[in-house]
């Protein structure tokens, strides 16, 4: 029975699918791994031990990994060492299941003070876990599937019907539920009759030492860009729920429009194929080819974090065009750089840009309506000004904050599944 009132001392945190190991960008490493590197390093510095269970894709890959001093990741043996479809992951939840409870039993009883869930595959698991070790349950779904499947891409595949029911499970057992937005705390009463009481929203951060305001003309020098270009950017996972197509799209319509000279417009696409981009890998690059604007788009492959910064700074506007997000870090991290964001005017994107003073949300995903928006960041004197909003819209947002309301989330958590136990 739980009986701390305060932060716990060691969490057992549940990443089934992806590793806070692993590069974002690519496959499905992406903003949730950032979201558990980042919170589990900060955690660790409050004193709190933090153990990350994730599935081992490689045999190469060690037992235990340490992270930062203070946080583990352990790398469980469940299905073939490869990279599986999500939709192969749940035939292998048995396996992840017993490896977690065979971890806990090695130790004393009462090791681990609370379970922290992220996406739900790992609800799954730490439903099982919470009963069989008598903690509480905190679960951040990151993305809902009856949400996406309300705005799906028109060549996106649907989320399947045992991942709503998955997901309902959870969220029914789960002694707290952390919401990225308002919006998702909503969706999660409103969409899976969730306890309100139960639902607490915790921002996502930025990392605001590694993500800062910089030299433009010196980044331009480092990716070999001309001083002078006109830069648009788009960074994440390539699939049909980021739409990366929009802001190709976009950019030839800008040039058929008049509104961008072909010698002096570059876009930049950073990531890597996820998902059902998986099926057509080039698809983006053949989209480029078939716009006639192959010669003004680069791509790049995933970069860490001080690349990215570069890519950023050199942008005059980084594009979100996402048919949903949950929260959307990429538009931060564009913003902490002094870069606008034009993003669609959807979900967490609605937060993580304040529309008009950091950058522009647009609705849809009309090429005409985008190209405009870009264009109008083009001009210096507005581009200068979302600057200066992007970078203080930015630093309302930060991990230390995300930690410290998680960690507030964790003892309400607590003090929950400790009423519940008593009245038992």
């Amino acid at each position: 029975m739980t009986r701390w009132l305060h932060a716990p001392r060691r969490v057992a945190l549940l990443s089934v699918h992806t590793s806070p190991l692993e590069q974002p960008g690519t496959g499905d490493a992406g903003g949730m791994n950032v979201y558990i590197a980042q919170t589990a390093a900060r955690m660790a510095e409050r004193g709190i031990a933090v153990e990350v269970f994730t599935r081992a894709t490689s045999s190469d890959l060690p037992p235990v990994a340490e992270m930062v001093p203070g946080v583990l990741v352990r790398h469980v043996h469940a299905g073939p060492f490869e990279v599986l479809d999500r939709n192969e992951l749940p035939a292998q939840l048995c396996a992840f299941t017993s490896a977690v409870l065979r971890t806990e039993a090695n130790n004393e009883p009462g090791f681990y003070d609370l379970v922290h869930s992220h996406y739900w595959l790992s609800g799954q698991v730490g439903w099982l876990a919470r009963d069989r070790w008598g903690v509480p349950l905190v679960h951040t779904a990151h993305t809902l599937a009856r949400v996406k499947n309300a705005a799906l891409a028109a060549d996106d595949t649907p989320e399947p019907r045992t991942r709503e029911i998955g997901e309902q499970q959870v969220v029914d057992q789960a002694d707290s539920l952390v919401a990225n937005t308002e919006m998702e705390a909503d969706d999660l009463i409103h969409r899976y009759d969730a306890d309100p009481a139960k639902v607490t929203t915790v921002p996502p951060g930025v990392d605001l030492e590694q993500f800062t305001p910089g030299s433009q003309q010196a980044a331009r020098r480092a990716l070999g860009i001309a001083p002078d270009a006109k830069v648009f950017a788009f960074v994440g996972r390539i699939q049909p729920l980021k739409a990366p197509d929009v802001l190709l799209h976009a950019a030839a319509q800008l040039l058929a429009a008049g509104k961008a000279d072909r010698s002096r417009l570059v876009v930049l696409v950073v990531g890597g194929p996820s998902g059902t981009g998986l099926e057509q890998p080039r698809a983006l690059q053949d989209l480029a080819a078939r716009l006639e604007i192959a010669d003004v788009v680069r791509f790049l492959p995933p970069l860490p974090g001080p690349e990215l910064a570069q890519v950023y700074r050199a942008a005059d506007a980084v594009a979100v065009p996402s048919h949903n997000e949950s929260f959307g870090l990429v538009a931060l991290e564009a913003q902490a750089c002094g870069t606008p964001v034009v993003a669609t005017d959807v979900g967490g994107l609605r937060v993580a840009v304040d529309d008009g003073v950091s950058g522009l949300l647009v609705p849809g995903h009309s090429a005409v309506e985008w190209a405009n928006a870009l264009a109008r960041l083009s001009f210096p004197g507005l581009r200068g000004k979302m600057s200066d909003g992007a970078v203080e819209h930015a630093r309302a947002f930060s991990w230390e904050r995300t930690t410290d309301d998680l960690i507030g989330a964790y003892v309400r958590a607590a003090v929950a599944f400790q009423g519940e136990v008593v009245a038992s």
